[in-house]
């Protein structure tokens, strides 16, 4: 193994797990920017203001606001540059397994800046920024299976008929709580702006199906458990997914009878991606031996 190859596979690993945390804090950070009424802070796209990329004293919007927004779409230049960073390592180690989780991170966050654009071009419209969420949960399942495997290839394993069954049902459940959450979020008071758009559904109607929705994925994480063919680090990975998932239906009760407080909302968001990383990780168990 050459010098070049050895230095890039050290880097892999740090940059994989940089690239993740990431691709979660635009989520995170995404949230307080609509948390704080800062969704328009930065009225335009790519510019901030007309004529200007970054924010100008005394506009309209307010510098807190602007620069909360500002912010965020700084944060998107830093994932570019974590994913180059990723991608070259993965060319360098002659990881031809990463070559396509790696090039999809870099394409996948310029298709998050042009969604972002489309958000605010189109004034916070919730359609569009419940795509922006959606492609980044689609990102993240994709660094976390890119950081799972940093060491070596992935052996890709045949499971049984139930265990697999299972699993898929698992996954496309999870990726429905979040889909509905975001209808619960469209719905909801935290627009990012006060004249956003909204969904026109009843809050408390989508909240409660929301919440449904998340009692079936329980019952299907006790279902996998106790299925005949799991495997012990499927269940490890079952074990920490309840564990997460239940404090997340925690905060979402006690959000909900409490008025949907911000600090609470943060929190749910957080608690939403760590569910779904644990929930692809679950999938991964079940599809490989080692990755």
């Amino acid at each position: 193994m050459s010098r070049t190859v050895r230095l890039a596979t050290r880097v892999l690993a740090p940059a994989s797990g940089l690239l993740l945390f990431l691709q979660a804090a635009l989520v995170v950070t995404g949230g307080a920017v609509r948390l704080t009424g800062s969704g328009l802070g930065c009225p335009t796209w790519p510019e901030c203001t007309p004529g200007s990329y970054t924010p100008v004293p005394h506009q309209a919007e307010g510098q807190l606001h602007a620069w909360i927004e500002f912010g965020n779409r700084l944060l998107t230049f830093v994932l570019v540059f974590a994913s180059i960073a990723v991608l070259i390592a993965v060319l360098r180690a002659g990881r031809k397994d990463l070559r396509l989780l790696a090039a999809g991170q870099f394409f996948g966050i310029f298709g998050q800046g042009v969604l972002g654009g489309i958000t605010v071009l189109t004034d916070l419209n919730p359609i569009p920024v419940a795509g922006h969420l959606l492609l980044s949960i689609i990102l993240i399942a994709g660094a976390t299976s890119l950081h799972s495997r940093r060491y070596s290839p992935a052996t890709f394993v045949k499971a049984s008929s139930l265990t697999s069954k299972i699993s898929i049902t698992h996954i496309v459940t999870s990726f429905v709580v979040i889909v509905l959450g975001t209808l619960v979020t469209g719905s909801g008071p935290h627009a990012g702006d006060v004249q956003a758009k909204r969904f026109g559904f009843d809050i408390r109607t989508v909240a409660w199906l929301h919440a449904d929705v998340v009692i079936f994925l329980l019952g299907i994480t006790v279902a996998f458990y106790v299925a005949q063919g799991t495997s012990d680090r499927t269940k490890k990975a079952l074990k920490v997914f309840a564990v997460i998932a239940i404090a997340q239906g925690g905060i979402g009760y006690i959000q909900y009878f409490t008025g949907i407080p911000e600090i609470l909302v943060a929190a749910h968001l957080l608690g939403a991606t760590l569910v779904w990383i644990a929930s692809w990780r679950i999938r991964l168990s079940v599809i490989t031996r080692n990755g």
